[in-house]
């Protein structure tokens, strides 16, 4: 995922575009309405909230100048990484590009499971996962996975956790 950093001019001239209101900050709806997933459809706004809670560093909801630039370095990353994996250029990855993604990612997983993610995060009911899913697709993953590492003391892929714990987990992806 080795993209080229935007220069500061130029992630602040995106970032007065994105800001319509002129506050200073992003909110999830203007963000919103500048993500584009490839599909001429609106920007999953699970996938936005998710990414607001991870850059936005001082908690105010929003994004500042300084958190849009980290923010602007990770969606143009997972694009890079969506573009590798889309081998048809369909503009969504379906089951086998989801499979290759996740296995190259580190992600031992089996075919039923894969059904299950295109299932979950397939918003259109087209058997595959746009580019906004798949980052929250990943995302999910990713802290499931952490979480889960915390439990696998022994790291053999098994934990023993009581339902409470079990509650903390899941409920710990939002932010």
């Amino acid at each position: 995922m080795a993209a080229q950093p935007a220069t500061r001019e130029f992630l602040w001239s995106v970032f007065q575009k994105v800001d319509k209101d002129r506050s200073g900050n992003i909110s999830a709806l203007e963000l919103g309405q500048a993500l584009q997933n490839g599909a001429f459809t609106a920007f999953n706004p699970e996938t936005i909230r998710l990414m607001i809670g991870m850059f936005d560093r001082d908690g105010d909801g929003t994004i500042n100048f300084d958190e849009f630039g980290s923010l602007w370095n990770y969606v143009t990353q997972w694009q890079t990484t969506f573009r590798q994996y889309d081998r048809d250029g369909s503009g969504s990855i379906d089951k086998q590009e989801l499979t290759t993604a996740l296995t190259s990612f580190g992600y031992r997983l089996s075919p039923n499971f894969y059904d299950v993610l295109i299932r979950k995060f397939d918003r259109t009911g087209r058997g595959s996962i746009t580019f906004d899913d798949f980052i929250q697709c990943c995302v999910v993953i990713q802290t499931l996975t952490g979480n889960f590492q915390r439990f696998d003391t022994n790291r053999n892929g098994i934990i023993q956790i009581s339902y409470e714990q079990f509650l903390t987990l899941v409920f710990s992806l939002r932010k």
